[in-house]
């Protein structure tokens, strides 16, 4: 995956003011942004997704301009095939897993027929092993079983890229363990490009095949990011 990020943003309320200036160049599958609460790295995520849109600059990902504020390209979320996997996962609780997972495919805003089947939704049941939950409805789930259905999801539509904000922050310790060793094998079998925002340093060291850290929304060296989310805790 090559990415591109060359953005700047600034954020008011009342009298504060934050002011996100970050430059990033990648080619790696997987990348973490690192640092503390506040520090922008949610910010970064949703202007790559197109959830929010910078003030100045340009973001390219896999080649297409996704973002250009100069040449007037501003694409739309669903234009950027770019897959945003929410904190808390964003399931339809009104859906089957069936349903949520061909949500992607449906077209439009209608929902999938409780009895409908499609091979790809089947294909990637499968993939995570839900088949036995195809039935079952988001509250009848585990946190891991909901996440994996939110990762089945995202990645039944042929993302770009994933994009994960703090995908472990919800879970307990003792599950973090096992989902973070449930999304390195099939990040690496699927082979899907990932992006993963943290404050987490035991995702970084799982992820971070490319690491970027920042502080007060610019990219510092990890020494000093560390320092800050030390601080922080």
């Amino acid at each position: 995956m090559e990415l591109d990020i060359d953005i700047r943003k600034t954020l008011r309320s009342g009298a504060r003011r934050f002011h996100l200036d970050m430059q990033l160049h990648t080619r790696s599958q997987r990348v973490v942004i690192y640092g503390p609460s506040g520090s922008g790295k949610s910010l970064a995520l949703k202007a790559v997704a197109g959830l929010a849109r910078p003030d100045d600059g340009c973001i390219r990902l896999g080649g297409v301009t996704l973002f250009d504020s100069r040449a007037g390209v501003d694409l739309a979320p669903q234009a950027r095939k770019a897959a945003y996997l929410f904190q808390d996962y964003a399931l339809f609780p009104h859906l089957t897993v069936r349903q949520n997972i061909g949500f992607g495919l449906a077209g439009g805003w209608r929902n999938p027929r409780p009895g409908r089947r499609e091979e790809a939704v089947d294909y990637w049941l499968g993939a995570f092993h839900l088949e036995a939950l195809a039935h079952q409805f988001p509250d009848e789930l585990s946190g891991g079983q909901r996440q994996r259905v939110a990762l089945a999801r995202a990645l039944a539509a042929r993302p770009r890229a994933l994009l994960l904000d703090e995908p472990f922050a919800a879970i307990d310790p003792a599950l973090r363990v096992r989902m973070r060793g449930e999304l390195d094998e099939l990040q690496r079998r699927l082979d899907v490009p990932m992006v993963l925002i943290t404050h987490d340093e035991d995702d970084v060291a799982a992820f971070g095949d490319h690491v970027a850290c920042l502080r007060d929304g610019r990219i510092v060296d990890h020494a000093e990011a560390c320092a800050a989310v030390t601080e922080a805790v």
